[in-house]
């Protein structure tokens, strides 16, 4: 597993798609910050007022958004709760596996590693450490934003930043474990990455939810992997709060086990 987990990390530093979805994350960070910037400072509000994009009103309503934002609500703004995180890393993690499929290495791969399972356990391990890298590395340009915009927000305890990370990358790694099942079963980047945008975005999930809450069924929602990481808490009150990172952890043992029955069953 260590050969093929090397070859994967290797794969993530010399391919572009990583940094290209990293620049994604980045830039959205950064479009957070300079709406609310925008939106709730004086300046700029007055820049605002001049384009276009506020009236006199607003102005209040504007200042608002920074009663209670400090610099972890601001990261989790900038696309964790929304699902953009999971979306555009779901890409990575589909073109990092598909790509085994499309370059022909998966016969290579397959006659030197007979026991499949070491397969799926490297590409799992690659996604969480590049989850982790995304996460660590988006944080740390999250606050340098907030530097350069003059602190535009407080900072965050360090204590409530480790804990929203910690379950944040348990149930994003489940997520990758279920893109990994997804191009496990297709062998297509296509659907991969659809898995990525549709299930990321949440919008299967909320279109189910919306049918079945007609039939008063909709309670499933709360042990869903978008629900989670939208409306989990951001630092530790109770054992409740650990739901987040429970439900991340079902969703990883589940998706990994149907990916290794999956790579067994089908001819390579």
């Amino acid at each position: 597993m260590f050969n093929l987990l090397c070859m994967d990390l290797y794969r993530i530093k010399r391919s572009k798609f990583a940094y290209v979805c990293f620049g994604c994350l980045l830039g959205v960070i950064f479009l957070s910050y300079l709406m609310v910037w925008l939106m709730a400072t004086p300046k700029g509000q007055e820049t605002a007022l001049k384009l276009g994009m506020l009236v006199h009103n607003e102005l209040e309503e504007g200042r608002a958004l920074l009663a209670e934002a400090d610099v972890l609500a601001m990261f989790r703004e900038s696309g964790m709760d929304g699902g953009m995180y999971s979306l555009i890393f779901g890409v990575a993690v589909a073109l990092l596996v598909c790509g085994d499929y499309q370059g022909g290495f998966m016969k290579n791969i397959m006659s030197l590693h007979r026991q499949r399972q070491v397969y799926i356990g490297s590409k799992l391990m690659a996604a969480g450490i590049l989850n982790f890298l995304y996460l660590a590395l988006g944080f740390a340009f999250n606050m340098l934003m907030n530097q350069l915009f003059r602190h535009m927000v407080p900072a965050s305890d360090w204590r409530a930043t480790l804990f929203y990370l910690g379950w944040a990358w348990v149930l994003t790694t489940g997520f990758a474990a279920l893109i990994i099942l997804l191009c496990v079963l297709s062998r297509s980047t296509t659907i991969g990455v659809l898995g990525a945008v549709f299930g990321g975005s949440g919008l299967i999930v909320m279109l189910l939810h919306s049918i079945t809450s007609q039939f008063h069924l909709g309670g499933w929602v709360e042990y869903t992997i978008y629900y989670n990481l939208t409306y989990g808490p951001s630092s530790y009150a109770s054992v409740g709060d650990l739901r987040g990172a429970a439900v991340g952890l079902a969703f990883l043992a589940l998706y990994s086990a149907a990916s290794v029955v999956a790579v067994r069953k089908r001819d390579i």
